[in-house]
């Protein structure tokens, strides 16, 4: 089970326009991630912006990153959202009356 301040933290940091759009373009990358300064690029973030929302996603654990040479990779995590969401789902109709 998901503890709920976990589900609430997971699903504020995709309340955000930015951070959302940082997800979906990860998503598509798939496993081959993407570098900061192409996310940057790509979604016309500066700098300073991009670590602050990359920040937040990876504190929750939705990104992952790794060190490669000089070049910093991010990797959606489609899992942890996944385990989140279905942590929600589970809870469907429990307090439902059976008929």
């Amino acid at each position: 089970m998901v503890k709920p301040d976990y589900i609430t933290q997971t699903l504020s940091e995709l309340g955000n326009e930015t951070r959302l759009a940082i997800f979906r373009l990860l998503i598509k990358s798939g496993n081959d991630g993407m570098t900061i300064g192409e996310i940057g690029k790509r979604l016309k973030v500066p700098p300073s912006t991009l670590g602050f929302h990359l920040g937040g996603l990876v504190r929750v654990g939705l990104v992952t990153q790794k060190k490669v040479r000089r070049s910093v990779y991010c990797y959606a995590e489609l899992d942890v959202l996944k385990r989140v969401l279905r942590s929600v789902e589970a809870e469907c109709c429990e307090d439902q009356e059976p008929e």
